[in-house]
This record gives structure tokens, C-alpha cells and sequence, in this order.
């Protein structure tokens, strides 16, 4: 039987094993899927017979950035349960994909696994993790952003590393406060989860569709449709002030916006792009206040 790509996906997500030992084992059990299972505990890719059942809601973020700046990277890898997501073994496997990440710039996840760390692969360093825990363990994403020019990122992580980002800016800090906004504007990401940099980034059917849902509420309450045209024009310019990094209140002083902090770090400063990883992103975020705290 020809393997598949879904095949190869159905069985990392049962096992948890990686691609690449994932590809062999379905190659040497030629398509059987209770045959490759049995070839990777063999191996201790798999520790258990079936893992796709059980959830993956525990885990890790970590960000890394390089020594001038230039390029930072961030992961997050899931696993069952906190007493996995806080040993030290697991920490230092978590933080090794990242600095992968961050120095080898693998093309995919395939070549991530298959990056040499010491002499052995990266995916067989994840396979002991599996089998010494007896856990799922999920690569759930991960991403390296490289600024342009004169750019500069700058990183965050909240306190247990349940929620992390990195915000790419057009220059780098050229004082010590001015590296303390950056990284109080990458909290502000953290805390209040900007959808845009800048309202230039809002593509039209976003627009579209919140004008759509103010005007209709509008029209509920009882407003006239030309009215209730002009009340959704305002309430955009709402969604612009809570959506749009560079227009929010600044966490850290309600009588700036982002944009205000940009201007105090100098050199035309601006926002590029930005990334915000928050584990399992499932229910709400962080509070506001305790990331503000931090």
C-alpha cells in the first residue's frame, strides 16, 4: 500500500511520534497502522499504543531572540499535564526546538525533526521525551521572524510561560528605556491581543462584516438605516482604538496610546508586525492586569 501524507499525519497524531519515524514506520509495516504503532514502540517513538484520545491542554511557550536582535523565534509544545510541562527535562527539550528554531531556520517541521543536536536528531530527543513521560507531546506550532534593515525584535513571556510574543520594530533601542518600551509594548500585546499592528492591515471583509454588525444592532435599537449607517461608522473607529496595536490606551498608562509610547522611544520608531502565542488558545486571555504587573 502507498503511504500518504494523511496517513503519516493520522499516526503522528496517534503516537505523537515525529514525521520522518512516522513515514518509516508506516514504510516498513507497508500502510499498516497497528503495525507501524508496534514498530515505533519498538523503537520508544511511542510510548503508548494510542495517545489521539487524550488532550493536550498543558504545555509550554518560549521565545528566543538573537544577541543583536535580528531574528526571534517562538514554540509552543503541548502535553498533558502540568507535572510534565514543569520538569526541568522538558523545559530544556522545549527551549532546545526553539534555539533550533531560531539558529537552523528549518525549512518545515520535517527538517526541524530531523536537525542534528549533539549528534542525534531533534525528533529522536523528542521520542525520548515520549517515551520517559508516557505522555502526548505536540509541536503545536512555531514561527522565526527575521526584521528587515535597520529592524530590531524585541520578546516577551508572561509569567509560566503560558503566553508569549515578538513584536518586530523598524529600529533598534538606543537606550535603555527606550529597550523598556519595547518591552512594555510587547506586554501590551500580551495583555490586551491587538488583531493588527496598524488599521491599514484590516482587510475589507473584516471591515465589511463589523460594519454589517454595528449597523444591524443599530437598527435593533431602533435607528433609522441611515442613522444606524453613521452610528457603525463610529463604532469602527471604536474597533480600530481595540484591535489596532499602535491606537490602544497603553496598558501601563491610560493617558497614552501605543502609539505615544513609539514616539517617546525616537528614531521614527514604528510597529512592523507581531506574533502572540497563548497556550491551547482556548478561553479568555490573561488578564489585563496581572500581564500589566508582571
Amino acid at each position: 500500500m502507498a503511504v500518504t501524507l494523511d496517513m503519516v499525519k493520522n499516526l503522528r497524531e496517534t503516537t505523537g511520534a515525529g514525521m520522518a519515524d512516522c513515514k518509516k514506520a508506516l514504510d516498513e509495516s507497508q500502510g499498516d497502522m497497528e503495525g507501524a504503532i508496534e514498530y515505533l514502540r519498538k523503537r520508544g517513538a511511542a510510548s503508548a499504543a494510542k495517545r489521539s484520545d487524550r488532550t493536550t491542554n498543558e504545555g509550554l511557550i518560549i521565545t528566543k531572540t538573537s544577541a543583536d536582535g535580528k531574528i526571534g523565534a517562538i514554540v509552543e509544545i503541548n502535553c498533558e499535564t502540568d507535572f510534565v510541562a514543569r520538569n526541568e527535562e522538558f523545559v530544556n527539550f522545549v527551549t532546545t526546538v526553539v534555539d533550533t528554531i531560531l539558529t537552523k531556520n528549518p525549512a518545515n517541521e520535517e527538517a526541524l525533526l530531523s536537525a542534528d543536536i549533539g549528534g542525534k536528531k531533534l525528533g529522536d530527543l523528542m521520542n525520548e521525551m515520549l517515551a520517559k513521560f508516557s505522555e502526548r507531546i505536540i509541536l503545536k506550532r512555531y514561527e522565526r521572524l527575521e526584521a528587515t534593515g535597520t529592524g530590531f525584535i524585541m520578546d516577551y513571556i508572561h509569567t509560566g510561560n503560558k503566553l508569549g510574543v515578538l513584536l518586530e520594530l523598524t529600529a533598534a533601542p538606543a537606550s535603555d528605556s527606550a529597550r523598556a518600551n519595547m518591552r512594555d509594548i510587547a506586554m501590551q500585546i500580551a495583555a490586551m491581543s491587538p488583531r493588527f499592528a496598524r488599521r491599514d492591515e484590516v482587510d475589507n471583509t473584516t471591515l465589511a462584516k463589523e460594519k454589517e454588525i454595528y449597523t444591524e444592532q443599530a437598527i435593533q435599537q431602533g435607528k433609522k438605516p441611515e442613522i444606524a449607517q453613521k452610528v457603525a461608522e463610529g463604532r469602527v473607529e471604536k474597533f480600530y482604538q481595540e484591535f489596532c496595536l499602535v491606537e490602544q490606551t497603553f496598558v501601563k498608562d491610560s493617558g497614552k496610546t501605543v502609539a505615544d509610547v513609539l514616539k517617546e522611544i525616537g528614531n521614527g520608531t514604528d510597529a512592523v508586525r507581531f506574533r502572540r502565542y497563548f497556550l491551547g488558545e482556548l478561553g479568555e486571555n490573561v488578564a489585563s492586569e496581572n500581564v500589566a504587573n508582571n
